[in-house]
């Protein structure tokens, strides 16, 4: 086990990626780059049209993994075919976001063959699935590393099959549909995710009324609202401490530790899911971490991809959020740039943006001819 956690813990971080089926080299810039604090994946072809993906780095390892998945969505060739987008924005360290980016897809498509479909269930039996396989990873490793404990993943997921979208998210990451409003000519910021950070006054709510004896369920920290005075959303897979009473207990660190004891868990896996047919007018959608919504409008993000050339347009986005972020700390971008992982934290989190634009003559079709192929940050 220890073998296993090893991997997922590294010093900086590699992409790692393949390329399978016929005419592969279609799928646009296949090995990605890296550069410094970036990697990027300017162009590719998915099912159901293009996409462009980047990530920058600003924690001494990076917490954020994403996957592009384009293919069967089943363990059975025959099985539908669709495009898999997966963003997960990891916090208190890497292993529980990289574990998900090895494990939740297959899970999807374990889940899909045994249902013969796609459906929310079998979204959300994924989710519970991966969770659980992560927390037997944190029961075995408990005495020998207990930081494991208090790792977590925010979770988003966006599914393209047989002319349906499918959004499920746990956590704070965003997905934002550009849709054109025919009527005025103009391309319109659609917020597809619900998201659970506790500063929306919703999620505290829906926190009181799953924990109505326990009024320090969410507590005002330093301006910000988190779940029991330690984290700021209410789902997520991994976070241990937060799920099981017998994590939250010494060797754990004390800042984890809670004063009182819990009976049931404080913090869900389970994903908010929304369905909902692909029409022509919908052009694109832009999945990102948390990181991108912090500097960025989900206007300005669209605006941005509608006015400019799309290959390269992930690493646009991140690199107008990154000027916001240098202006707020009244600086220039250029000495932002200049800025290594570990120090940049405190100007921005890592940012993971991937660009999805939809070809709905693609999109409706039940069945593809193209490349079946695989591209992950990890």
């Amino acid at each position: 086990m220890r073998n296993t956690l090893k991997k997922f813990v590294t010093p900086c971080w590699k992409p790692s990626f393949q390329i399978e089926g016929r005419n592969s080299g279609k799928a646009g810039d296949a090995s990605g780059r890296i550069d410094g604090l970036w990697w990027y994946r300017d162009w590719g072809h998915h099912v159901n049209g293009e996409f462009s993906m980047a990530v920058i780095q600003a924690n001494n390892v990076l917490e954020d993994q994403s996957q592009v998945e384009s293919g069967s969505m089943s363990l059975i060739e025959s099985g539908p075919q669709g495009t898999f987008v997966g963003i997960y924005d990891g916090h208190g360290g890497a292993e529980a976001a990289q574990f998900v980016n090895n494990h939740l897809f297959e899970n999807i498509k374990k889940f899909t063959s045994e249902n013969q479909g796609l459906s929310e269930d079998v979204i959300i039996r994924a989710f519970l699935a991966t969770e659980e396989e992560f927390l037997s990873i944190v029961t075995k490793m408990w005495q020998s590393r207990p930081q494991i404990a208090s790792v977590g993943a925010c979770c988003l997921v966006g599914i393209i099959c047989s002319g349906f979208l499918y959004i499920a998210n746990a956590g704070d990451s965003r997905v934002v549909l550009g849709r054109l409003e025919k009527a005025v000519k103009e391309i319109k910021a659609v917020q597809l995710s619900s998201e659970h950070n506790a500063n929306l006054e919703s999620v505290r709510e829906e926190l009181h009324l799953l924990h109505p004896d326990d009024p320090q369920v969410v507590v005002l920290k330093h301006n910000v609202w988190r779940v029991k005075g330690l984290i700021q959303v209410s789902r997520s897979i991994g976070d241990a401490y937060l799920k099981k009473a017998e994590f939250n207990q010494e060797p754990l660190l004390p800042k984890f530790l809670l004063p009182e004891p819990f009976d049931k868990p404080i913090l869900t896996a389970e994903p908010s899911i929304l369905v909902q047919r692909v029409y022509p007018e919908d052009q694109f959608l832009i999945f990102a971490s948390d990181g991108l919504w912090e500097q960025l409008s989900n206007q300005e993000a669209v605006d941005i991809v509608h006015n400019c050339p799309r290959n390269g347009i992930a690493r646009r986005l991140i690199e107008a959020a990154l000027k916001e972020a240098a202006k707020k700390r009244e600086m220039r971008y250029s000495d932002l740039k200049k800025i290594d992982r570990g120090v940049r934290r405190h100007f921005h989190d890592d940012i993971t943006v991937i660009v999805l634009f939809l070809d709905c003559q693609l999109t409706s079709r039940s069945s593809y001819q193209g490349p079946v192929f695989t591209t992950r940050e990890s």
